[in-house]
C-alpha cells in the first residue's frame, strides 16, 4: 500500500486501458487524479464520477498532447483545480500499422506526433512547475517494441524507443532540481484492444513470453505507484520493463 495522500498525478490518454488502471490505482491510494482525454468524452467522465464517489478527487480534461498549446492548458487546469502537479504520466499513444513499403508518411507522422513530440510537450510544459516545486517525477509510458523492435510498427516502434531515449536525457538534465523522470515498457498486455486479436496470433506471442501468460492492466500501475514514490527516490534514468520475460 502506497501513500500519495496530497499528491496530484497527472495521466495522460487515461479514459481507458492502461491509462485507466493507472488513474484508479494512484485513486486508491489517495491521490488528486487529472484524467485525459480527447474523443472518449463518457468514459473518461464516468471514470472520474466513480472515483468521486469513493471518496476520491478528480478532474476530466480534454485535449491532445500532440498540441503544445493542448498541452499546456492540460497543464494549467490541473494545476488551477489542485494547485499543483507532483507526478506526470505520459500514456497517451496511437498506433498505424503497416508495412513501412505500405505506410504512408501521414500515418508515420501522426505516430510520432501523439507519441513522441506528445511526451516531450507535455514534459515541457510540467517541469516549468516542477522546478519551482524542486521536485517532482515524470514517468513514461513506452513499449517492448520500443526495445526489440517489431515489423510492421517502425512508426510506433520509433517513437516507443524514442521515448526511452528521452527519458535518459531529462533524467539528466533535472535530476540536480529533484526531479526523478523514468519510463515503463510493457509487454503483451490483455485490453479491449489485444481482445480483438485471433487465437492464433494470440498463442504466437504467448510463446515468447517465459511466464506463459499476458500482463494485466494492473501489473503497468503497479510499476508506476513504485516508480513514483518515496521507495523509488534514488532510481531515475531507467526503463523498467514489465513483459513476462519477453527480452
Amino acid at each position: 500500500m502506497y501513500s500519495f495522500n496530497n499528491k496530484t498525478v497527472l495521466v495522460t490518454g487515461s479514459s481507458r486501458g492502461i491509462g485507466k488502471a493507472i488513474v484508479q490505482a494512484f485513486a486508491e491510494n489517495g491521490a488528486n487524479v487529472v484524467i485525459n482525454y480527447v474523443s472518449s468524452e463518457r468514459p473518461a467522465n464516468e471514470l472520474a464520477e466513480s472515483i468521486r464517489e469513493s471518496g476520491g478527487n478528480a478532474l476530466v480534461v480534454k485535449g491532445d498532447v500532440s498540441s503544445f498549446n493542448d498541452a499546456e492548458r492540460i497543464v494549467n487546469e490541473a494545476i488551477d483545480t489542485f494547485g499543483k502537479i507532483d507526478i506526470l504520466i505520459n500514456n497517451s499513444g496511437i498506433t498505424k500499422d503497416n508495412l513501412m513499403l505500405r505506410m504512408t508518411e501521414d500515418d508515420f507522422d501522426r505516430v510520432v506526433e501523439v507519441n513522441l513530440k506528445g511526451t516531450w510537450n507535455m514534459c515541457k510544459n510540467v517541469t516549468r512547475h516542477f522546478l519551482k516545486n524542486k521536485a517532482g517525477s515524470i514517468i513514461n509510458i513506452t513499449s517492448v517494441v520500443g526495445i526489440i523492435g517489431n515489423p510492421g510498427q517502425s512508426n510506433y516502434v520509433a517513437s516507443k524507443a524514442g521515448i526511452i531515449g528521452l527519458t535518459k536525457s531529462l533524467a539528466k538534465e533535472f535530476g540536480s532540481r529533484h526531479i526523478r523522470v523514468n519510463a515503463v515498457a510493457p509487454g503483451f498486455i490483455e485490453t479491449e484492444m489485444t481482445d480483438q486479436l485471433p487465437d492464433e496470433a494470440k498463442q504466437a506471442y504467448l510463446k515468447q513470453i517465459p511466464l506463459n501468460e499476458f500482463g494485466s492492466v494492473q501489473d503497468i500501475a503497479n510499476a508506476c505507484l513504485f516508480l513514483a514514490s518515496d521507495e523509488a527516490k534514488y532510481i531515475t534514468g531507467q526503463t523498467l520493463s514489465v513483459n513476462g520475460g519477453m527480452i
